[in-house]
């Protein structure tokens, strides 16, 4: 497994927005020598405190020149054509992945239905747009000249630049939190960058399976077929249990959890609903998506939930000081919640190893946790993690 790095830029009041970025551009140089992966930065759009990160490729670019051997990700970067043309992912991609010096990663997203309404978006359609965007940008990278006739839209003969230094071209990518957009990615040969918050072992091998299935039947959507499963995970890294319980992590992953039901205009009943499932409802239905303009419904923030994350998520949405042991004792039996010491990370590192991940995207700088306590987690990981990991990988090699 490869320890990477999550970003969604999110910025506590007392911290302003030039300090925010500054301080991430330090998390990512120390990341890059501890041997962390690839940093993966997020897109999102309106959406205040929770995500700074509306420019991924903007802010991955500036990184390029702070940093030497990290790989840069967007995960993902937003693909209805209405958000951005796949000919402009194509060009801006490319120029990150010269300047980088051949350590670019894309990742598509299919946005959610809180940006849709921001840009207009067709719902319905977005789905096929970013299909249709996973087999373009391929072909704007090798093809000369480039000329396309689609369903959505039509281009003709052009030549493009600049191209990607990678060949044939840079790793594709596809988020999915459902069943079936796990076996959508394995029929285009991308790989999948998993959003699951919470999920059981049992629930991530159902996604894992799903995609599966979809290689078998892979018609690759680039020149090559990337098969790799990248997992979302909070993550914190401490030397000592005190130390982790200390750091305010397991409050911040709470607050995130918290925050879901706006970012993503779902109704936060619903999202209650999942992670009192344990969160594998993804698998059999949907949630209520809120109309436009739709307010959230009234709900009971039941301080005494029979289920701890709930009990507690209830008591913060009220506007309780939570207490930061009573916290760290409700994630710590979520394999998929990695924060502790080095030995627990190791051990539920192995038990998210066992049922596929391949890489974990770490989310260390999350709501207010301080930078100095992000930048000890990013040590902590790089020095008792990363070389054993590295180890185990070359012996399997």
């Amino acid at each position: 497994m490869i320890l990477d790095i999550f970003s969604e830029l999110q910025k506590s009041p007392a911290v302003s927005e030039a300090r925010l970025y500054a301080d991430s551009i330090e998390q990512a140089k120390l990341a890059d020598a501890m041997g962390f992966g690839c940093w993966w930065s997020v897109e999102h759009h309106c959406t205040g405190e929770f995500s700074y990160c509306s420019t991924p490729d903007l802010f991955l670019s500036v990184l390029s020149q702070h940093t030497e051997r990290i790989r840069l990700g967007t995960s993902g970067t937003l693909a209805p054509f209405g958000i951005h043309h796949p000919l402009q992912i194509a060009e801006r991609a490319a120029f990150l992945d010269v300047i980088s010096g051949g350590r670019l990663e894309l990742g598509l997203a299919r946005s959610v239905e809180r940006e849709w309404e921001t840009f207009g978006v067709d719902g319905e359609e977005a789905r096929e747009q970013i299909d249709e965007a996973l087999r373009l940008i391929p072909r704007y990278w090798t093809e000369e000249p480039f000329a396309y006739h689609g369903k959505h839209l039509s281009i003709p003969p052009r030549e493009v630049v600049p191209k990607p230094l990678q060949k044939p071209h840079p790793p594709l990518w596809v988020t999915s939190a459902r069943a079936e957009g796990f076996e959508r990615a394995g029929r285009a040969g991308v790989g999948v960058l998993a959003t699951l918050l919470l999920a059981p072992p049992e629930a991530l091998k159902i996604a894992f399976d799903a995609y599966r299935k979809g290689l078998e039947h892979c018609v690759p959507a680039g020149r090559f077929v990337n098969d790799q499963r990248a997992l979302f995970a909070f993550f914190h890294c401490a030397q000592s249990r005190k130390e982790a319980i200390a750091s305010g992590a397991a409050e911040a992953a709470l607050w995130f959890m918290n925050m879901q039901p706006e970012v993503y205009s779902v109704r936060r009943t619903d999202w209650i609903e999942s992670i009192r499932a344990q969160s594998v409802t993804w698998v059999d239905g949907r949630s209520h998506v809120l109309a436009p303009g739709e307010a959230q419904p009234t709900f009971d923030l039941d301080p005494n939930d029979p289920v701890p994350v709930i009990a507690l998520m209830n008591r913060q949405m009220a506007g309780e000081k939570l207490d930061p042991v009573e916290a760290y004792e409700a994630l710590e039996p979520y394999d998929a919640v990695i924060i502790g010491d080095v030995e627990t990370c190791r051990r539920k590192l192995a038990i998210l190893e066992g049922v596929g991940v391949d890489r974990l995207m770490c989310l260390m700088q999350m709501g207010s946790i301080p930078h100095e306590v992000v930048m000890r987690s990013i040590r902590d990981a790089g020095e008792g993690l990363i070389p054993e990991l590295e180890k185990a990988a070359g012996r399997r090699a």
